[in-house]
């Protein structure tokens, strides 16, 4: 017997291919290339926006500050030392911002000499807003950083007990600054002080800013007093 041919296997039809667009990949909706490259440019832009909210912007410590009186509080820096009568930072601080400004300066202060009077001359008249210039003549004479900071941070956070918001004005002067500049910054993220990383900067050197080689003239106290009042206008 002659073996039946088996059933014929039927054969489908071939699907109908798409027309390509143009420009199209491999897949519907562009190339997963392009599409990675667009996720990750979102992120991207989303870690900068995190990290300027999180992390560029410090903590400030009393940012709705309580008080009364906006006081300056430091050395000779402070107390207008090279300037006429009225040409202090706080003479001119107090005409930026319209309002009364005390000055609580006294030459030759360090931060130790200046925490031994910080009740007397700070905290019992209500501040509001403590504008802050010492360590400068820690560093003139030789005082150890961490022991002049020390103080400096009673003083910070003293003042912050109060209410007050308080902005310190830093220096950092290169190679002959014992590390001083880097001690500011720390200072301010520990505590929540505002901070003028240089409140010297551009003026120290300035012949036409300078009254001698340490202090400012009537012209450079007017340079701090606009960058105090750019540090504390927002909180006034």
């Amino acid at each position: 017997m002659s073996a039946r041919p088996g059933p014929v296997p039927r054969r489908r039809p071939a699907r109908p291919q798409r027309p390509v667009r143009p420009g199209a990949g491999p897949t519907e909706g562009g190339s997963p290339i392009l599409r990675r490259l667009v996720v990750v440019a979102v992120a991207a832009v989303a870690a900068i926006v995190l990290y300027r909210v999180l992390v560029a912007r410090p903590h400030v410590t009393n940012a709705t500050p309580r008080g009364e009186t906006v006081v300056c509080f430091g050395d000779s820096l402070t107390a207008g030392t090279g300037a006429p009568a009225g040409a202090s930072y706080p003479d001119q601080l107090a005409r930026l911002i319209g309002r009364p400004v005390i000055n609580a300066g006294v030459p030759g202060d360090t931060t130790a000499a200046a925490l031994a009077r910080l009740e007397r001359v700070v905290l019992a008249r209500a501040p509001r807003i403590v504008c802050i210039t010492l360590g400068g003549n820690d560093l003139k004479n030789g005082v150890p950083r961490e022991e002049a900071f020390a103080a400096l941070e009673t003083i910070v956070r003293r003042i912050h007990v109060t209410g007050a918001l308080v902005v310190v004005g830093g220096i950092d002067i290169p190679l002959l600054g014992r590390g001083f500049g880097s001690a500011y910054r720390d200072l301010a993220e520990e505590t929540g002080a505002v901070l003028i990383p240089d409140v010297l900067d551009g003026i120290m050197g300035s012949p036409a800013l300078m009254s001698d080689t340490i202090h400012p003239n009537a012209d450079g106290y007017a340079v701090m007093a606009a960058r105090f009042h750019r540090a504390l206008r927002p909180y006034l």
